[in-house]
């Protein structure tokens, strides 16, 4: 995990979920990193349709958590310590690879027999990037970034996690409808990107 002493705490804290602790960008992408991992392991415990709805809060997490950081982290990491070009290189890899098995999880049914497994080789490809960002560019981050900056980054992050809607569609029952209904993936990403554009030109002023 990222940081040391103070850093530890703060994300110990984001990780039990303290709003406190979402004013440092750090904090709060690990808070989502936890989420994350809990989602997985609701839609391995769920059985047939009923993996629907924890699926689908997955789907939208990652979409978001991903663009907000493509958006806010990514380009600051560049510039912010040495070698941070070559790190966000490595973290983009991962995060295209675990892209390409989202969009094919996407298109299977929950009751697949073969959605499980293409889960479970999402899950390994996710957590292992969640773990190589905080080892390798959260860490770096909270080291040289103010903390002004990493609460303006960490509004950002903010503005594209309330995109995701985080309830199903009042009136349907039916996992199946469910699932027609849910905005594709690219719609989520198009919202959130659009939503921390929006919450930086707001930060930065005219």
């Amino acid at each position: 995990m990222a940081g040391t002493g103070n850093g530890e705490a703060m994300d110990e804290q984001a990780r039990q979920g303290d709003p406190g602790a979402d004013e440092d960008v750090v904090a709060l992408l690990v808070r989502q990193h936890g989420r994350i991992h809990t989602l997985f392991d609701e839609v391995r415990a769920a059985e047939g349709a009923e993996r629907h709805e924890p699926f689908r809060r997955l789907m939208h997490l990652l979409a978001v958590h991903e663009t907000a950081e493509e958006e806010v982290v990514h380009p600051h990491a560049r510039s912010a310590f040495d070698g941070g070009s070559d790190v966000v290189r490595e973290r983009l890899a991962e995060e295209k690879a675990a892209k390409e098995k989202l969009a094919a999880l996407e298109e299977l049914d929950v009751r697949d027999p073969t959605f499980m497994p293409t889960l479970l080789s999402l899950r390994d490809a996710v957590l292992a990037h969640a773990r190589a960002e905080e080892r390798y560019e959260f860490a770096l981050l909270r080291r040289t970034t103010s903390p002004t900056r990493l609460a303006l980054m960490a509004a950002a992050v903010r503005a594209a996690e309330a995109t995701a809607p985080t309830r199903p569609h009042p009136g349907v029952e039916s996992a199946t409808a469910n699932l027609t209904l849910a905005p594709p993936l690219t719609a989520v990403v198009d919202r959130a990107r659009d939503a921390v554009r929006s919450a930086l030109r707001d930060a930065e002023g005219p």
